[in-house]
């Protein structure tokens, strides 16, 4: 008879797992029936349930920290030239009239169908920055966060975890008349967004350990007057939540700044003491030298794909590492959802920059050392330093955390020939998502050999939804 507390276990046995930095040989994760990892063990007799693996390595899930889930029914709809100049603000008209067309049931169709993407391409965690709050016309549903609990549903439906970031939007910008279409995202009294988070919290939030987590998302400083900032800050701290925010994404923002407050958002956001562990600041591409030392109090989440495709610029990710800044990683618009390109982007844009190589590696002082160092780090901001940014236990794999992981196929064609050494370089600087094998969330496989279980309505669902949304386009 099995020790009563191997009943519940189960043994996942793959070639591979990476722990500590590196890929392990006859590692076995073995994981309780509550979904926590207990160890990490070269032998498995005596577990309940073994599940074979072989031929795959095992990775921590990745963390995918800022989303906009509802802009995955955009998606290369945009990809014209309509006007003279296209950019980030032509791509926003579009996504108002967009914004302005969802019925609750199609925001939690089109969720389901960004979150299963996430699932298929390894991501079993995302901060999803919610700011569609009301109806069409303005007006607030009966049910007081509708919209935001269909995005969690999506997120649960999936089996993904997700940190909800609600988000406060208050104006269209300083002196600057409200788009109709913007009447969705608006809540004009501070007390009435802390009441929302609030009930959220009560009844979705399960804490850092759980399938949700609540955090604030002040949209950014053209949406929210500096008065309502301090006191979401004040509610935040208060209450222990993750505080994001958008910040110098675009110049046109930084000039509207230094208008309203003679300063630009990063050093007014320092001078009013919000950059701290709590503060993830989304994007942070126009930012000074100085500005960058600022940001090393705090964390940044760069979203390459979609600032390459929405033109935004090139986040300075050398120089925040060098600040100290922690680097975390979001699909944002999901132009593309692929959270190792979006890894991989943050050092290739750098090099079209710079003229350089391996830009974003650490110094290290032998060769050996060196190789393999960069995709570590890059791999870290996919996983680790997104978990820390939405407060949650999760992108590791060690004894007490979450046993939440994927699988990459070893005979994948794009890692093939690749060895323990040098599969991490393979997996961020050459691999696809048709890689990704497995999804477990909690020790529930949710993707097996590359497809999830609902994997067939969801996208059946979404194409009737398209249909609805651009058949007159």
């Amino acid at each position: 008879m099995l020790p009563e507390k191997m009943k519940g276990e189960t043994a996942w046995l793959a070639d591979l797992v990476y722990v500590n930095g590196r890929f392990e040989k006859d590692l076995a994760l073995v994981c309780d029936r509550r979904g926590r990892i207990v160890r990490l063990a070269r032998e498995v007799d005596g577990v309940a349930s073994v599940i074979d693996l072989r031929g795959r390595a095992i990775l921590p899930g990745l963390v995918n920290a800022h989303s906009h889930a509802f802009q995955r029914a955009l998606r290369a709809r945009t990809e014209g030239r309509r006007r003279a100049r296209e950019t980030f603000w032509t791509w926003r008209d579009a996504m108002y009239a967009l914004a302005s067309r969802l019925e609750p049931e199609d925001v939690y169709d089109v969720s389901r169908m960004a979150f299963l993407e996430m699932a298929l391409s390894g991501i079993t965690t995302v901060g999803e920055f919610h700011y569609l709050h009301n109806a069409p016309d303005g007006e607030t549903y009966a049910e007081r966060g509708l919209l935001a609990k269909e995005v969690v549903r999506a997120a649960l439906a999936v089996g993904l975890r997700i940190c909800l970031l609600d988000a406060l939007y208050m104006r269209a910008g300083f002196n600057v008349e409200l788009d109709r279409r913007q009447r969705r995202f608006i809540t004009s009294d501070p007390s009435d967004y802390f009441l929302r988070v609030e009930t959220l919290r009560k009844e979705l939030d399960e804490g850092p350990d759980g399938r949700v987590r609540i955090g604030l998302a002040p949209h950014s400083l053209r949406a929210v007057p500096l008065g309502a900032l301090r006191e979401a800050a004040r509610f935040g701290s208060q209450g222990g939540y993750p505080f994001h925010m958008h910040v110098a994404e675009q110049l046109a923002e930084v000039e509207a700044c230094l208008r309203e407050y003679g300063r630009t958002p990063v050093r007014l956001l320092a001078e009013e003491g919000f950059l701290d562990e709590r503060f993830t600041a989304v994007h942070a591409i126009h930012v000074d030298h100085e500005e960058i030392g600022l940001l090393g109090r705090a964390r940044v989440c760069a979203c390459p794909t979609t600032e390459r495709n929405l033109g935004d610029g090139v986040v300075p990710a050398d120089a925040l590492c060098a600040s100290g800044a922690r680097i975390a990683l979001g699909t944002d618009s999901h132009a593309q959802v692929d959270l190792l390109e979006d890894a991989r982007e943050l050092e290739l844009n750098l090099r079209l920059k710079n003229g350089a190589r391996a830009i974003l590696a650490p110094p290290a002082e032998t060769d050996e050392a060196a190789f393999g160092s960069l995709a570590a780090r890059l791999f870290e901001m996919a996983t680790v330093n997104g978990a820390q940014s939405l407060g949650l236990n999760a992108g590791k794999l060690a004894s007490g955390s979450a046993a939440d992981f994927f699988t990459v196929d070893l005979q994948d064609a794009a890692l093939a020939g690749a060895d323990a050494h040098s599969l991490l370089s393979h997996i961020i600087f050459a691999g696809g998502r048709s890689a990704v094998r497995d999804v477990v969330i909690g020790g529930r496989r949710i993707v097996e050999d590359g497809r999830h279980g609902a994997q067939d309505v969801i996208i059946e669902r979404f194409i009737a939804l398209q249909r609805k949304l651009w058949s007159g386009a």
